[in-house]
């Protein structure tokens, strides 16, 4: 599914005249401009559009502008999103400044842009994990004095039913009484989250926040996976475009992501910025050249 076609820049021109302004409402003809971001980023580079498939994947280095984009189309978009981006007083004018176009249904018509989609930064895996750390060890502390009411209840005096203000002694005590002591902890304290690993966390995290029919925006999701647990994201997002009709453009540097099946590949290193297989791409030819120089050690020789 294609819901954004898709986005277009503004160019320097336009981008002059957004710091021109910037800087007239900091102080007039002599005014000033603190922070110029993310203008004259993209022009330099030859990038004015991108046309969006069912999977967009942006590829390139540190600075290439790849989460840039992202949150420029989050912000356009009014995306929900989590972890906080690299702003400035010149991103929300600049994001204002761009254009998008929707897809068309079956009728002709644009489409609307799902309710749900949202941006997924490496950050938002992060504060998963911790949040959920964060809810166990409270949840450990209150079991602990949880176990330790449930004695005094259960093999305590019984308490006296005397008025309404005895009404939640009573009810714990007839808790107690009933329920085994794991089971009344429970009720008490709640459940810890199941972890395992920071990977399996966070492939976890994804198998549960995406749902069908969605754009999500997906900032270096591979963080935190190794190698296996990459190539378990790929089939997922793989899965979730194909049958779970959903849309994503993707910041990545992961081997194993930009080589998502049906993908198309920006090379945000390449002046122009170009259109351009994974294998061409200077990461994956790294990892080759690394594995060509080693192939005795995979296949020795009998």
């Amino acid at each position: 599914m294609v819901f954004l076609e898709k986005l277009i820049l503004p160019d320097s021109e336009q981008e002059y005249r957004l710091a021109q302004r910037r800087r007239a409402e900091n102080g007039g003809p002599f005014g000033y401009l603190e922070n110029g971001y993310p203008c004259m980023l993209f022009p330099e580079r030859g990038l004015r559009e991108l046309d969006f498939e069912a999977v967009t994947i942006l590829a390139g280095g540190n600075g290439s502008g790849k989460s840039t984009l992202l949150h420029v189309l989050a912000e356009k978009l009014s995306l929900a999103r989590q972890a906080p981006h690299n702003g400035g007083e010149l991103f929300a004018p600049y994001a204002a400044a761009c254009r998008v176009r929707f897809g068309l249904d079956e009728e002709g018509e644009p489409l609307s842009l799902p309710e749900g989609s949202r941006l997924i930064a490496s950050d938002d895996v992060f504060e998963y994990m911790l949040a959920a750390r964060g809810s166990n060890e409270r949840v450990a502390a209150d079991t602990e004095r949880a176990r330790e009411e449930y004695a005094a209840l259960k093999y305590g005096e019984t308490v006296r039913f005397a008025g309404l203000e005895d009404y939640e002694a009573v009810r714990a005590q007839l808790l107690a009484r009933q329920r085994s002591r794991r089971r009344f902890a429970h009720a008490a304290a709640g459940r810890e989250v199941r972890l395992r690993s920071n990977g399996e966390t966070a492939l976890r995290f994804f198998e549960h926040a995406l749902k069908e029919g969605r754009l999500y925006l997906l900032d270096e999701p591979e963080n935190s996976l190794s190698p296996s647990m990459q190539r378990k994201l790929k089939g997922l997002l793989e899965e979730m475009a194909r049958y779970g009709g959903c849309q994503f453009v993707i910041a990545t540097h992961s081997p194993f992501l930009l080589a998502l099946r049906g993908g198309k590949l920006y090379d945000l290193d390449a002046c122009p910025v170009t259109v351009r297989p994974w294998w061409e791409l200077e990461g994956p030819r790294a990892y080759f050249e690394f594995f060509e120089e080693n192939r005795g050690r995979f296949c020795p020789r009998r």
